[in-house]
């Protein structure tokens, strides 16, 4: 980029954006927190997490892709093209059509959730009776996955609301109320899963009924907080709606395909889901694994594509290549930044961060199969985050078939290694990270390939250079992480609560002084660029 004052403003939304994203994957972390004291891995805990897959890929999916994106490039394009009038007719006509169409697949989905459970979860793992004490009405995992299910399907409605609201705000350059809308999200299921817990035994129901209660509450809150600012930037709700208005179907011949285009992290996911079914309690422990990865992908990865994406498209739309390819190249080289250091820092703490997370209640003594899975979820957190770059550039174009078809592939070769590692090498749970990192890694290499390929140079001149000095300075980070949680470890007990904050906050504040000082003495100018922006929000 070569506008300072444009860099700037990019900078100061990236750290609006990434705060407003932690604060929300913290609440998530505290949400985890909350299942793993109260229900443990348990055929329960599977149970909910199966349930939740399905609205949970629908909010990864919508929450941080394809229907906001789509809504993005169109909105800008209408609004360039036909004016602001017509962007906001388009705005009412989205909303209006989205609610028809997803009224009526959610209704389809409550009908067929037995079919839709069957399906998914096939493997041995799933097919297996309650405890005693977890029955409550029913005996066996399936039965509760399905009652959860349809208590939660409803929020797929709910949170492409929020995605479009999320759209609306991102155009208008508003980035920090939809980044925090997802905290209430969190809160929501925090309080009514903890008194259903309590409370909902007593009035007839499982006690994990007040989790799925709390998802689809928490998926209305999230659309409702965004409302006011809607309103501020000119939003206003009309009975508008067209299902051959050229943009409509301009919106929704962008989102068909690229549900796959970007959603190869999501898929993937729900592909080891069904492998996560062969065995007991895997459900649970990559549920919580992959919780722990949505921490940094969301600070880094999915805060700059947030910010990228409105920026990207506008350049696009003006016929401004050369600032498309200056935008993107810094884009990506700001999460090469923040994601290698993060990578190193989770394979080195994997043991203690879940100890002290997750070491709680009924689970304080089973976070060791989670910390393996969040090793190998960690060698994928820089493919992971610099895909949604990567994606944002064919979205830019309005190419959504290339994304699509590496998506296919990626997709098959994730089904291909889980199958392999599983049946043939014997590696259990640990081959769902392993072979979701591998996928994603070279989903983004592809990708990054073709993007070349369809607009020539993307301003990534000296990157191997970059790289090579990031891994240096991410290695040094990692040896000192490493010896400060050795020596925290031998001096203190690590069943006290103060023993394992010290063994992840200490390794941490010492890694990042480490990782700071190596980045200025390798003139990382990117550190810089990121340190004003931040110091400016």
């Amino acid at each position: 980029m070569n506008d300072s004052e444009d860099l700037q403003d990019v900078m100061r939304s990236v750290g609006i954006v990434s705060i407003a994203i932690m604060v929300s994957r913290v609440l998530g972390l505290v949400r985890e927190q909350v299942v793993a004291y109260f229900f443990g891995s348990t055929a329960v805990t599977d149970a909910f997490y199966a349930a939740f897959r399905i609205p949970n890929l629908m909010r990864d999916l919508f929450g941080e892709g394809v229907l906001s994106k789509a809504f993005i490039t169109t909105f800008k394009i209408t609004e360039a093209e036909d004016g602001e009038e017509s962007a906001w007719h388009l705005s009412n006509r989205i909303f209006n059509s989205v609610a028809v169409v997803l009224v009526i697949l959610t209704m389809i989905g409550i009908l067929i959730a037995p079919i839709i459970v069957d399906l998914m979860f096939m493997g041995r793992g799933f097919d297996v009776h309650l405890n005693p004490s977890d029955h409550f009405g029913f005996t066996n995992k399936r039965d509760l996955t399905v009652y959860l299910t349809r208590i939660m399907f409803p929020f797929l409605l709910l949170v492409s609301f929020a995605a479009i609201a999320m759209g609306i705000l991102n155009g208008r350059g508003k980035f920090g109320v939809p980044a925090m809308a997802s905290s209430f999200f969190n809160i929501s299921t925090i309080i009514i899963g903890v008194l259903g817990y309590h409370l909902g035994p007593k009035a007839g129901f499982h006690p994990v009924t007040g989790l799925a209660v709390g998802t689809l509450v928490g998926g209305g809150t999230q659309f409702f907080i965004q409302l006011p600012s809607m309103w501020c930037v000119g939003f206003r709700y009309r009975l508008l709606i067209s299902f051959k208005d050229k943009r409509v179907k301009q919106v929704f011949f962008l989102v068909v395909p690229a549900i796959l285009g970007v959603a190869a992290v999501q898929i993937n996911v729900l592909v080891n889901g069904m492998f996560a079914s062969a065995g007991e309690n895997w459900l649970s422990w990559i549920a919580w694994a992959f919780r722990l990865m949505h921490l940094p992908i969301g600070i880094f990865g999915v805060a700059i594509s947030t910010v990228a994406l409105p920026n990207l498209a506008g350049f696009v739309s003006r016929g401004e290549i050369e600032e498309f390819r200056e935008s993107f190249s810094f884009a990506l080289r700001l999460v090469f930044l923040l994601t290698i250091p993060a990578s190193v820092g989770l394979m080195v703490l994997s043991k203690p961060i879940c100890q002290l997370i997750y070491g709680i209640g009924k689970n304080f003594e089973n976070t060791d199969p989670i910390a393996v899975t969040l090793f190998f979820y960690s060698f994928g957190l820089c493919g992971y985050s610099a895909v949604k770059i990567v994606t944002d550039g064919f979205y830019a174009f309005n190419d959504t078939k290339t994304p699509v078809k590496v998506s296919l592939l990626a997709v098959g070769l994730n089904i291909v290694l889980n199958y392999f590692f599983i049946f043939k090498l014997g590696l259990e749970y640990r081959s769902l990270a392993l072979s979701t990192s591998c996928t994603i890694t070279l989903n983004f290499l592809l990708l990054l390939i073709l993007l070349r390929r369809k607009i020539g140079s993307l301003a990534l001149e000296g990157i191997w250079h970059f790289l090579i000095k990031l891994g240096f300075a991410s290695t040094i980070m990692g040896i000192s992480c490493w010896i400060t949680s050795s020596i925290i470890k031998n001096q203190m007990s690590a069943d006290s609560l103060i023993g394992r904050l010290l063994e992840v906050f200490l390794p941490i504040s010492t890694g990042l002084l480490v990782l700071v000082v190596m980045y200025k003495l390798l003139k990382i100018r990117e550190l810089d660029q990121l340190l004003n922006g931040i110091l400016r929000c």
